[in-house]
């Protein structure tokens, strides 16, 4: 079982930063990958970023691509994915998810478990 966290959502300006991090407990964290994932009102969750459990594979959806970096802090148990440059398009539930037997894909059903959620609003 791994039970995972998210924090950080808010409302922002465009243009504006943000940090969601996302807490892990249960099973050892570095020995499974991460994904971060969107969903906005009406629409099917989409793949935003995923790390390898080693943080030495990182992977982005191309509407994110230079603008997020997800990161892991193995230490701490705990996943970021720090926002900038955020636009209104990227208002969205966000929402952390584990691997737990591969290397990170942007494929929703690859993962294992997942967080509740924390909203992220982008004003224009």
């Amino acid at each position: 079982q791994v039970q995972l966290v998210e924090s950080g959502g808010g409302l922002v300006q465009a243009g504006g930063s943000l940090r969601l991090s996302c807490a892990a407990s249960g099973r050892t964290f570095s020995s499974y990958a991460m994904g971060w994932f969107r969903q906005a009102p009406g629409k099917e969750r989409v793949f935003v970023a995923a790390i390898h459990w080693s943080g030495g594979g990182r992977y982005y959806a191309d509407s994110v691509k230079g603008r997020f970096t997800i990161s892991r802090d193995n230490a701490k148990n705990t996943v970021y994915l720090q926002m900038y440059s955020l636009k209104p398009e990227d208002t969205a539930v966000y929402y952390c998810a584990a691997d737990l037997w591969g290397s990170g894909t942007s494929e929703l059903s690859s993962y294992d478990y997942w967080g509740q959620g924390t909203q992220v609003t982008v004003s224009s």
